[in-house]
């Protein structure tokens, strides 16, 4: 099976992402955003997807466009593993605690995008990354990809565990939607997506 790579250059971002649909290797990640790394790294990593994100921008400026772009990026890998394997589980969900944090994700891959977000952090910032940016990463991958994703915390105190908790049950929540279907049957009374 081909691996599915997307890119996108502009003036603020420059963002390659390889998604290798048949293999199990640990993720590489690389952002200038180390904070933002790590959760990648850690939602694909407990996804147990291969992917290799590359991702460059103008941080210097503020870090919402290299944050956001890569949302929309791996959005549109998303969509693109959606058309390659036609037919897959569609519903993923998965609820992580992390210490003092309860993360809840819930996705439908429906061909609709729609984000709930219940996803106030107990911190403004994890380090210097500032968290309210993962509402806007979120919002992107969401649009991209066209499905319905929801992110509930639960509780918390600690925004890093919160936010860590939310991305890890959100890579373990894409492996069981984006799961390949063998049989015939569509997951739609419509008979659609």
């Amino acid at each position: 099976m081909k691996d599915i790579i997307v890119e996108r250059k502009t003036k603020e971002t420059d963002i390659k992402i390889c998604l290798k649909p048949e293999s199990k290797n640990a993720p590489k990640i690389k952002t200038p955003l180390p904070f933002f790394s790590h959760m990648l790294n850690s939602a694909f990593f407990h996804g147990g997807f291969d992917i290799n994100i590359e991702a460059a921008g103008d941080i210097e400026v503020d870090p919402h466009h290299l944050v956001e772009d890569t949302g929309i990026v791996l959005g549109q890998v998303f969509r693109e593993l959606f058309k390659l394997y036609k037919k897959v589980a569609r519903y993923g969900d998965c609820t992580i605690p992390m210490d003092d944090a309860l993360c809840q994700v819930v996705i439908d891959v429906c061909e609709r995008s729609y984000l709930v977000y219940k996803a106030e952090f107990s911190n403004p910032r994890a380090g210097d990354f500032d968290l309210w940016l993962l509402k806007e990463f979120f919002t992107g991958f969401t649009n991209s990809a066209r499905i319905n994703l929801h992110i509930i915390k639960h509780y918390g105190e600690n925004g890093h565990h919160e936010a860590e908790a939310a991305f890890k049950a959100w890579g373990i929540a894409l492996s069981k939607a984006y799961k390949k279907q063998e049989d015939d049957r569509l997951l739609s009374t419509k008979g659609s997506l």
